[in-house]
């Protein structure tokens, strides 16, 4: 069983993309009789608000993390889901009942998987044909503040990624060959410019930061010195980032929107 402190100290991801939820929830359209599969579903807020939605469908959300899907188990069952599961698993690899799904949604939780390719074929067989694919993912790293300007507070060595990043289908052409590649057509992207938030203020966003995956890693791996100092440049930067009603800083991100191949789509 996960310990109740692992699930006390998650980073909260619905807060910091609420803006940007918005816009996903949006395009994501969701209908009452969908069968919705939710990829890297992390707390559910994405799987709930699908459920919500179709109330006579079904929706099944997926992710790696275990104390991530007990929050998101919690919270389902406050709210009295009950046409909602969730399965702890590796969507590139995970065997889902083929032709099972009308909708595939995923709110920044497909730009990590070791081979996208053979990821997104995976998850497209289990997608009826002519059904839509529909994707949050982050645009360059260079057009996100969040990444950059925390970065350079916690240390001046240079962005080298070593296998998959949460930029890793930031550009267009690339993600739109992945998917071609994997039975999706019709691709398009459309931007989304909302600001990030951290907490309502530079306090509680630096010990909000330092929950997020890799950025608390940076300050592991310095000296004693080199971290005080590192954590003085991040409140700095947190504070100048303050905007009296929250800790903000801006990104840009794109809505994908892709549709399963059908027959009369495949090449004769």
């Amino acid at each position: 069983m996960t310990a109740m402190s692992d699930v006390a100290d998650l980073f909260d991801y619905d807060a910091e993309l609420r803006l940007h939820n918005e816009h996903f929830r949006a395009a994501a359209r969701v209908g009452s009789g969908d069968r919705v599969l939710d990829i890297g579903c992390g707390t559910g807020q994405s799987t709930r608000e699908a459920a919500h939605a179709a109330v006579d469908g079904s929706v099944v959300g997926v992710d790696v993390s275990a104390p991530m899907l007990e929050r998101a188990r919690l919270l389902s069952a406050e709210q009295g889901l009950t046409n909602l599961s969730y399965q702890q698993a590796d969507a590139q690899v995970h065997r889902f009942p083929p032709t099972s799904f009308d909708v595939c949604i995923s709110r920044f939780g497909t730009m990590f998987f070791a081979d996208p390719a053979a990821a997104f074929t995976n998850i497209g067989r289990a997608l009826r044909p002519a059904a839509r694919l529909v994707l949050l993912v982050w645009q360059e790293r260079d057009r996100n503040e969040w990444a950059t300007a925390i970065r350079r507070a916690l240390t001046a060595a240079p962005v080298t990624p070593r296998g998959p990043d949460a930029f890793s289908l930031a550009d267009p052409a690339v993600t739109e060959a992945i998917l071609t590649a994997a039975g999706f057509t019709d691709v398009s992207f459309t931007d989304v410019h909302e600001p990030v938030y951290y907490g309502p203020d530079s306090g509680a966003a630096f010990d909000a930061v330092l929950r997020l995956l890799k950025f608390g890693d940076l300050l592991a791996d310095l000296d004693v010195a080199a971290a005080e100092q590192a954590r003085t440049r991040l409140r700095s930067t947190l504070d100048a980032h303050d905007r009296g009603g929250g800790v903000y800083f801006d990104s840009r991100a794109w809505i994908v929107n892709a549709r399963r191949v059908t027959l009369g789509d495949a090449a004769p």
